[in-house]
């Protein structure tokens, strides 16, 4: 059996196949393997933006129901909702490792449909939580799926589309995400006269997705090259920390530790902000969700747009570039709008911004996995991008504490400011190789 030198991770590195990517110049070159594969990562996406968005849009009234019907003001909700929301950014942080060696191991298709079902049950499952622990745990269970989905649907995209389109995949993949994001915003307005725990019963939607995609969905042939040219053997996470490739872990774990912190804060807490003005405006709690749930389809509706002026920005000055201007425009975009107190028709506009800037994670879709070796791909992206959420957690629970009840204005100002250092180490950060270069750019 051939054997692999663990000192060096690259070594398990093959080039593309015959028929690479690389070859291909239109949409009407594209085989149908790879059309399946595109459709696989983008649904897989888009469930993942419903799936993770759900708990959001209901997390104050159900959280004080499950405490004993307390009031939605009451700082224990706060404190509890935010554990909870600590807890999914936590499992999304290990699924994302978890799952990623899986999709290293036994393949990117047969990892897609294990992260699916994961979370596609553990939401389903919320809706039958009785405390609030079991609802933690459910959606810390959902989360590991949610998490480890990202790296293996990127992984597959990437290493299946051509190279030279990797920004306008990137913008199209993450629009999954948003249009996700959309679907839960409609589902909690149609839904706001229901009991808070039936939106969960949409998330179990992704279910019938794995059927299509354990059938139809072929493992990209980078990955079979490679496991043959390893004899089997796959690189160790340590790997990752090993070589030149150490420098490239290091710095993207802190570009994404940075970013997700804030960005987090903003989508978890941004949405209560917004619950809590039509409150102000003495509006009942069901319409108080109505406008929950219509700013943040607006922010994905802006989000969307900044997929792509990401991708045409990467484009145009690289891919490091584009992720510390967009960092810094997220930066801006969020002091301007929480220095001051803001009625209802400005914060929407200033919203809008914000979701402009969301096109930064975009980025990072196409970015990440080509940074690493085939066999150590889906790992060293889950891992590195999703351990910054270890850090969104830490930063969720945080917040509550430094915040007086129902006002986030200024913690969300402040958690603006981690797009600065963001956008510095952005910049520090290796472009991914190029269209002919080998899989690993760091050989």
């Amino acid at each position: 059996m051939p054997t692999v030198d663990r000192s060096n991770p690259h070594a398990t590195t093959a080039r593309a196949a015959d028929h690479s990517p690389n070859d291909i110049r239109t949409l009407r070159d594209l085989s149908p393997q790879q059309w399946k594969s595109g459709a696989a990562a983008w649904l897989g996406w888009m469930f993942d933006g419903l799936d993770m968005h759900l708990y959001t849009l209901v997390a104050t009234p159900f959280v004080a129901h499950l405490l004993g019907n307390l009031k939605t003001d009451d700082p224990l909700v706060d404190q509890y909702k935010s554990y909870i929301q600590a807890a999914f950014l936590v499992g999304w942080a290990l699924g994302g490792g978890f799952f990623g060696r899986i999709g290293d191991r036994l393949g990117r298709s047969r990892a897609l449909v294990l992260t699916i079902m994961t979370y596609a049950m553990f939401t389903g499952l919320s809706f039958f939580a009785q405390t609030w622990w079991q609802l933690m745990l459910f959606r810390f269970l959902a989360a590991l799926g949610i998490g480890g989905e990202w790296a293996v649907g990127a992984s597959l995209l990437s290493e299946t589309w051509p190279h030279r389109w990797r920004p306008w995949l990137a913008a199209v993949l993450q629009t999954g995400v948003n249009i996700g994001v959309i679907i839960a915003s409609l589902a909690g307005s149609l839904m706001a006269g229901l009991p808070d725990n039936y939106v969960f019963l949409v998330g179990v939607a992704p279910a019938l997705l794995v059927l299509w995609i354990r059938r139809a969905v072929p493992e990209p042939e980078q990955w079979h090259a490679a496991r043959l040219q390893s004899g089997g053997v796959v690189p160790r996470v340590s790997d990752l920390f090993r070589g030149a490739v150490k420098r490239t872990t290091v710095l993207t774990i802190l570009v994404c530790s940075f970013s997700l912190t804030a960005h987090w804060a903003f989508m978890f807490w941004f949405s209560q902000d917004v619950f809590n003005h039509g409150r102000d405006l003495g509006w009942p709690d069901k319409e108080s969700k109505a406008l929950q749930a219509s700013a943040l389809m607006w922010v994905m509706l802006m989000s969307v747009i900044g997929n792509f002026v990401a991708a045409a920005i990467a484009r145009k000055c690289g891919y490091r570039n584009s992720i510390a201007l967009m960092c810094l425009a997220y930066c801006l975009s969020m002091c301007f709008t929480y220095w001051l107190p803001r009625d209802q028709n400005s914060l929407y506009w200033c919203l809008g911004l914000m979701g402009v800037s969301q096109g930064v994670f975009a980025l990072f879709t196409m970015y990440m996995p080509p940074l690493f070796p085939v066999l150590l791909r889906t790992t060293g992206a889950g891992f590195c991008y999703n351990i910054g959420r270890l850090a969104a957690a830490g930063g969720t629970v945080c917040f509550t504490l430094f915040i007086r009840v129902g006002d986030y204005r200024q913690a969300l100002f402040y958690t603006g400011l981690l797009f600065l250092p963001a956008a510095g180490v952005a910049l520090l950060l290796p472009e991914p190789p190029p269209e002919r270069a080998p899989v690993a750019p760091l050989e």
